[in-house]
């Protein structure tokens, strides 16, 4: 038996379906039973005593795709794998949702989920060809790596102007790239002649035929790894405070000025990095008040802290893992060697984004060098250790003082921080000018024939190293201008960040412009 009338608000029909009843007494033994099919409407027409009659159209439920493979780290997670599609069920603790599996190998079961690993369904991020925030230069590597063929392609976001797309293609061993335009009633074209209502139709007709493209659109190119999840767990976003036991130190990385670093395992299931930093070097009580700002300094470009182990000692600093170690290494190293003059500039960029943004967060790092900054795979560069300088000099005065022989790092300070302990943005824009200098140099020892000694007697006269071999005089120019006396005068770490990104600012206009390479 069903009852049909129609909603009082929208005049949608609504329906109360009953499985055993027969009269209006039987509903409500039936309400009651839960013999009723309850279906949730905010604006439900009561028809008696605990009795509702509901639209029949039922709200759609989130769903979601999921972009890469997922592997639980505690109980409460979900593991998952790309492709799966997944119900979020609560969104409320930010960047882990609450989610059920609706297919794939654990389907109905519920956990946490890393928010940043789904893409909601039928939309463009789902889309395996999607890469929204990636570079040209990041594209172009990363169609030339190992597994993707002729014919491979990706669609990312213009950099050079906002809002707009660009198709980057693989044609045999060169990457060519394509603004994607629109018409004025919002359609997409490569050519004028040719324009498509959505993206997914113009990837279509592409894939079938080059049509005046490079080459006909292959298989969408391989994403090599995840991205980093927002903090360990769900349940470690807030806690800062993790169990020693917890971690599992596998193998010494390196040793540095504030302690050493070693690969590590959390939990036994998530590889991580672990600073130990040296016994009775710093206040925990001090460091914790750093540590609740340097948590919250997320960005892309700066390695994004976990959690601490200040119960006792050695303090434990628990990063995301960089695969290639830091840059001062890498750059020594025979990947260094290797490396094109436009893989040294996209280095400096990257570096400089990352400051950039805590340029506007008032936030100075104080310690900015090749050693402190970190390399994954792809050239992806990352910096560390940022507000860790600010507590060694809350809690050791005499670090930073110009001796000779201290650990003061008297090759990359500016002056004013080296005969006022004047620590501002603008001495680490005096420091990212060494920086640039270690680059351009393979990781070579600023001011290679001078003491320190010498360098704090002949910088602030105005002695400045001359240009290194093979360093493009544009280049010069910027570590000259991060050189200058006058603080003032530096440039700022946005300017740094678009000037040194400008040299790839090369995206094509569109077909038709016969300006495509």
């Amino acid at each position: 038996m069903d009852l049909r009338e129609r909603c009082l608000r929208c005049c949608q029909p609504v329906l109360v379906c009953f499985k055993k009843t027969r009269s209006a007494e039987d509903t409500r033994q039936a309400v009651r039973r839960k013999d009723i099919e309850v279906i949730v409407n905010p604006h439900a027409r009561q028809t008696g005593p605990g009795v509702s009659l509901r639209p029949l159209a039922v709200e759609k439920t989130d769903v979601y795709i999921a972009l890469y493979d997922y592997t639980a780290r505690t109980e409460e997670d979900l593991s998952f794998s790309a492709g799966d599609k997944l119900e979020v069920l609560d969104k409320s603790a930010g960047d882990w949702w609450y989610a059920k599996a609706l297919t794939g190998l654990r389907v109905a079961r519920r956990g946490y989920i890393p928010a940043n690993y789904v893409a909601p369904v039928e939309s463009i991020d789902a889309e395996p060809w999607y890469f929204a925030e990636t570079k040209r230069l990041d594209a172009e590597k990363l169609l030339l790596a190992e597994g993707n063929q002729h014919g491979a392609f990706l669609i990312r976001n213009c950099e050079s102007q906002k809002g707009e797309l660009s198709l980057s293609v693989l044609d045999s061993r060169t990457v060519k790239h394509y603004k994607l335009r629109r018409t004025d009633s919002g359609h997409y074209y490569v050519s004028k002649t040719k324009p498509f209502e959505t993206i997914k139709e113009l990837v279509a007709h592409y894939s079938q035929q080059e049509a005046g493209l490079c080459v006909r659109l292959g298989e969408p190119c391989k994403k090599i790894e995840a991205p980093q999840t927002h903090g360990l767990s769900y349940n470690t976003v807030d806690q800062w405070e993790i169990n020693r036991t917890s971690i599992r130190l596998l193998r010494k990385l390196g040793a540095g000025q504030f302690g050493e670093v070693y690969e590590g395992l959390w939990n036994e299931t998530t590889a991580v990095a672990v600073k130990t930093l040296k016994p009775g070097s710093m206040d925990p009580k001090d460091f914790l008040r750093e540590a609740q700002i340097m948590k919250k300094l997320r960005h892309p470009k700066l390695i994004q802290l976990y959690a601490v182990c200040t119960v006792g000692e050695p303090i434990y600093i628990i990063t995301e893992l960089m695969s290639n170690g830091s840059l001062l290494e890498y750059l020594q190293k025979d990947n260094g060697v290797k490396l094109r003059i436009a893989d040294q500039i996209e280095t400096a960029a990257q570096v400089a984004a990352g400051m950039a943004f805590l340029e506007l967060q008032n936030y100075i790092h104080r310690d900015l060098a090749a050693r402190n900054v970190l390399v994954g795979e792809n050239n992806i560069c990352k910096v560390a250790d940022f507000g860790l300088a600010r507590v060694f000099m809350m809690e050791n005065e005499n670090v930073y003082e110009a001796k000779e022989g201290t650990k003061f790092p008297v090759k990359w300070t500016a002056p004013e921080a080296i005969n006022d302990n004047k620590f501002t943005i603008k001495s680490d824009i005096w420091s990212f000018g060494i920086l640039l200098y270690e680059i351009m140099t393979f990781g070579q020892m600023p001011y290679p024939t001078m003491s320190n000694y010498q360098v704090v007697q002949r910088v602030p006269t105005g002695y400045r190293m001359p240009c290194p071999p093979h360093c493009p005089k544009v280049l010069y120019e910027i570590m000259s201008d991060c050189w200058k006396q006058n603080e003032q005068e530096r440039p700022t770490f946005e300017t740094l960040q678009w000037k040194l990104e400008d040299f790839f600012d090369m995206d094509v206009s569109s077909y038709d412009d016969a300006n495509r390479y």
